[in-house]
């Protein structure tokens, strides 16, 4: 990797940490700044502002590592119905990438940009729409498979599972404690048996 790529790759990365902890808004490029020890120059010589920064770190840092683990939850050896449930307690589990007390940071950047900011409004959609994408395409399978009755809305069920998942992060960040995700998990987990 070169110089130049490393250096922007940096400071995605830093600046995805700062954000994740402080917000999108709440983060300053001087925060940016001192936290990466690039200059101001070499900040803007790879972005023209604050926003093509916080668009390129959900396209190039949040979308790759959170459509990778949902992937590899759908590639392993189980059933559907199983694999949709796996999906969400992974997503809900304290790991490297995503912390109980921050939620995620997906639905983070929607909270707090999608109402002020068409660019990141699409790019969020963009997302989204990959992991509702993968999510039908594992709920089709497993309607062939006879894992999910056939009459199921696919779609309506994907996205049911993303905006439940979304919502119950947001508890979970009032909650210092996951008593709020076992409940939670226990209904999904109800839901998910009655597709079959």
């Amino acid at each position: 990797m070169k110089k130049a790529e490393a250096t922007r790759l940096t400071i995605l990365k830093k600046a995805y940490e700062l954000i994740y902890i402080n917000g999108y808004q709440t983060t300053s490029i001087d925060d940016i700044l001192a936290t990466t020890k690039v200059t101001k120059g070499a900040l803007y010589y790879h972005f023209k502002n604050k926003d093509e920064m916080g668009v390129a770190i959900i396209r190039e840092i949040i979308k790759p590592k959170f459509l990778a683990q949902i992937t590899r939850i759908f590639s392993l050896e189980t059933n559907s119905v199983e694999a949709l449930y796996i999906m969400v307690t992974m997503l809900l589990s304290d790991n490297e990438f995503m912390k109980f007390e921050q939620g995620c940071p997906l639905s983070n950047f929607i909270q707090e940009m999608a109402p002020k900011n068409i660019v990141f409004t699409e790019v969020l959609i963009e997302v989204t729409d990959e992991w509702q994408k993968i999510m039908v395409s594992n709920i089709e399978a497993g309607k062939k498979e006879g894992f999910i009755n056939a009459d199921v809305q696919s779609k309506s069920v994907a996205l049911f599972i993303i905006s439940s998942y979304w919502g119950i992060r947001n508890f979970g960040r009032m909650d210092s404690e996951s008593n709020v995700y076992r409940t939670y998990l226990n209904e999904l987990k109800n839901y998910l048996n009655s597709l079959k």
